[in-house]
């Protein structure tokens, strides 16, 4: 099984006069990136809930958000009155210097001005905080739904993808026996008048042809190449999601089709090797969104 880094989560709790929202964004990343936003009287919990984050969510760029309304008017906030006074005393000295001595409206300045309205200092219920940190594991697993979803998804296509490079490395068995047979051929219509010179060592001319043609042989690469494929499949089937290890998988699997092409000599087998290569670079393309 498999998991994506991309994934969206959101929970709402109602309970009494109080509604807690929290809301996950994640997308990928090469390590865990946690940017948390919550309310004021959350902050020395902030730790705990980062832990709930990280053991579930390992890896990727998450985006939480902690929003907590309340309907309660002990929570609303109230008039510092030794603030309002200070902003009166001044808009009043303020109207003095100015000549303005009939002026009194100041109350509709005054409740504009900063730091007026302030909160009460709330003390917070451990109910309240059980509250939330439901509300937190609820929209984590929510997330991490949406991220084995995505991950079933691009898992298809993995497997589609391998099963097309296993079917192309059928066709380069295909095509490798008469590969050999050109090549040999292909040498001795180049060497064959150097074959009539009696002072040509005949024997010495098969041992380079036969020493070049097994520099050509590509049986080693086919089978490390099927096996590093099945290995990949295998990996797919794991209960963990390691997206690390699949993406070494598949540099395994880049190096042996490159020592393919490379040994092909070949213009059928040169095709083969790029519609494989292209297979690959789709499976690389979406590693790096997987956990």
């Amino acid at each position: 099984m498999i998991k994506s880094m991309t994934g969206y989560g959101k929970h709402v709790v109602n309970k009494d006069n109080m509604t807690v929202t929290a809301e996950i964004r994640t997308l990928n990343s090469k390590q865990l990136d946690v940017n948390l936003r919550v309310p004021q009287f959350l902050k020395e919990r902030e730790i705990e809930i980062r832990k709930m984050i990280s053991s579930r969510l390992v890896r990727g760029k998450v985006d939480m958000s902690i929003v907590i309304e309340s309907n309660d008017t002990d929570s609303a906030p109230v008039i510092d009155n030794n603030m309002a006074m200070h902003y009166y005393t001044e808009l009043k000295e303020l109207s003095k210097s100015m000549g303005q001595n009939n002026f009194s409206d100041y109350m509709d300045i005054i409740v504009k001005m900063p730091d007026v309205f302030v909160q009460k200092e709330k003390k917070v219920e451990e109910e309240e905080i059980s509250l939330v940190v439901s509300c937190v594991e609820n929209a984590v697993e929510s997330v991490d739904k949406a991220r084995i979803s995505e991950g079933s998804d691009l898992e298809v296509d993995f497997r589609l993808r391998i099963s097309n490079i296993l079917k192309l490395l059928k066709e380069v068995d295909n095509y490798d026996q008469q590969r050999v047979v050109k090549i040999r051929e292909r040498i001795y219509s180049n060497i064959s008048k150097y074959l009539n010179d009696p002072e040509t060592d005949k024997n010495r001319m098969e041992q380079e042809i036969i020493y070049y043609i097994e520099k050509l042989d590509i049986t080693e690469e086919r089978v490390r190449l099927k096996n590093n494929c099945n290995y990949f499949v295998e990996n797919l089937d794991n209960t963990e999601s390691s997206g690390k290890k699949l993406g070494f998988i598949t540099q395994e699997i880049g190096r042996e089709i490159n020592t393919l092409g490379s040994k092909a000599n070949d213009s059928d087998l040169q095709k083969i090797v790029v519609l494989m290569k292209d297979e690959l670079e789709k499976i690389k393309e979406q590693l790096f969104n997987i956990l």
